[in-house]
Parts: structure tokens; sequence; C-alpha cells
């Protein structure tokens, strides 16, 4: 009923995302947003955390990987560890998961709220992921903008899960950024009865379909379905991305295993287990940061800290 996805930090549940049967209130989504939200599978929050919240967490970004933002000759450096998801090389992953930015932002109200809006409960957990500096693509450092599922669409039921991305840096065309499908997404019952029975669940035949490219400011963050097929396109500017990646789900506080894993994360500012995750060789989180000082809602979207309570 219940299992933990380790490859992407995602938990796989048998809850529903709210429907809002009697047309509940939202606190941050527009109807708008709603109705944008329903009909293609994604929606951006606009000013979602601070320009204070933006700047600190930038700023932190480059020194955790030393480069210096204004001398490109510092950026192309080879990775401190190699990860074994190998279609994540050249990405950008920035393995810093639990410093006191990335929990500011996951208990930002707007943040928090938004998720809320899109579970219909305020008993929810956050997902512990990391953060991205997106280089630009230059010989050597290459990389290819796939379209995926990252749940597996084999699965009756399909599980239900959202993913999440707070933009850093104002953004355009060139620079690439999040790309998906939103006609597979509406279409996808009618689309995979077209497919072979050996189809790959998590990368879809895109015959036929043209990405939409989402541009996104500083800022910004955007909520996704899980099922919503979706990649990152090339970096062909001259400027990187940065992003924090930030999700939400509903509380599993009967899995008490997954419950102590997740305070362990955060205690000994570790990352995540799985092949997605290589962590940091030089072990700065746990000797150059403090641990990150929790408020009451960073306990409950922790799980230190019961819902009930």
């Amino acid at each position: 009923m219940k299992t933990e996805n380790v490859v992407n930090n995602i938990i796989e549940t048998d809850f529903k995302l709210n429907e809002r049967p009697n047309n509940e209130p939202l606190r941050v989504l527009s109807e708008e947003d709603w109705k944008f939200w329903k009909e293609n599978g994604y929606v951006i929050i606009p000013n979602a955390i601070p320009q204070e919240n933006i700047d600190r967490m930038v700023n932190l970004i480059w020194e955790f990987e030393e480069k210096d933002p204004q001398d490109p000759s510092t950026w192309y450096t080879a990775p401190r560890r190699e990860i074994q998801m190998k279609e994540l090389a050249n990405t950008g992953m920035v393995e810093l998961y639990n410093h006191q930015y990335l929990w500011d932002n996951r208990t930002h109200e707007r943040v928090y709220n938004a998720f809320v809006d899109i579970w219909g409960t305020e008993q929810l957990w956050s997902s512990i992921d990391r953060c991205n500096l997106n280089l630009p693509m230059r010989p050597g450092h290459e990389y290819k903008g796939f379209i995926h599922w990252d749940v597996n669409t084999s699965l009756n039921p399909i599980p239900v899960n959202v993913q999440g991305v707070l933009t850093l840096v104002d953004t355009d065309l060139e620079m690439g950024g999040f790309q998906c499908i939103p006609e597979l997404y509406r279409d996808f019952d009618e689309w995979v009865k077209t497919q072979p029975a050996d189809r790959d669940p998590h990368k879809p035949d895109t015959t036929g379909f043209t990405p939409t490219k989402v541009v996104a400011k500083a800022g910004d963050l955007l909520i996704f379905n899980s099922m919503l097929a979706h990649g990152i396109r090339p970096n062909h500017s001259t400027k990187p991305r940065i992003a924090q990646y930030i999700s939400m789900f509903p509380a599993q506080e009967s899995n008490e295993e997954l419950k102590q894993s997740r305070i362990e994360s955060w205690s000994d500012r570790i990352p995540p287990k799985g092949m997605a995750f290589p962590g940091d060789p030089r072990n700065w989180e746990q000797e150059k940061y403090e641990r990150a000082t929790l408020t009451v809602l960073g306990e409950r979207l922790l799980g230190s800290r019961s819902w009930q309570e």
C-alpha cells in the first residue's frame, strides 16, 4: 500500500489529490490556477519565498560548490563522487539536503499552503531533496533533456504523487529548464491503449507531441503531477540555472521505519538512501554547517513531531 521509492525520494501512497468536491476554499492557488492545474498537470506559484531567502540560498549553493558565480573558469569541475544514475550526469545536482536555508524554504508559509491546496490536507511531510546548479552546455559538459516519468506508469493503480521545483534565478528559453507534455497527461488513458505491451513505463514514445517549454522567475514554485511526462531542457545560454527541489505528500506517521530514516537524515545531515543521491565526500553539511533548527511546522513536515500534537 505504501512503499518508499528511494530512487526518486518520492513516497508512493494510496492517498488521493485534492478534488474539492464541495468547492472548498484555496489558500494560495487562485481559481484560474486550480483550473490550469487540473487540465495541465502543473501549476506555477509566483513569489513563493521572499527575496532574502532567494539571495542567501543562491549564495549558499555557490559556496557549497566552491565555484565563483563571476568566473566561469571555476564552473566546470569533475564530480566529487560518481552518481550511479548516469542520466543525471552533468545535470548540476548539488548534494545539499538539510541546511537551515533549505528547511526555511520548505517551511515558508506560502510554499506549505500551496501543497495543502494540492493535497487537500494540512498533515503533510516534506521531501528531503537537494538543489541544482545547471551550467551552460559546453564540450565535455553535455547532457540530454529526455522526457520521462518518475513513477512506474505500468502499475495499476498508478501511484499518486506530486513533485516540485523552486526556481532561484530568473530564466529564459535559452537557459533551458522544465519541459512537459500536458496533452499526454490529459489523454494518458487513451494514449496507453495505442502503445505496445512492452513499452517503457518510465519513458514515453513522444512521437506526435511537442513539449511545452516552461519559463520561471526567481521565487516561482512549480508543482507538477508525477503523471506529467517531463524533463529538463539543456542550457544553451551563458548563465547558470539554479533551483531547489521541494515537494510534499501526506504524512506517513504509522511508517516508523520511514519516519526514523527521515529524522536521521535531518539530525545527522545525510542524504536519503538511493542510487540517485551520492552525497558529498567532503561532509560539509556535517562539518561546516550547523544542524537546522526546525519550527513546529518544520518538525511536523519532517516527522519528528506528530500532526496530532
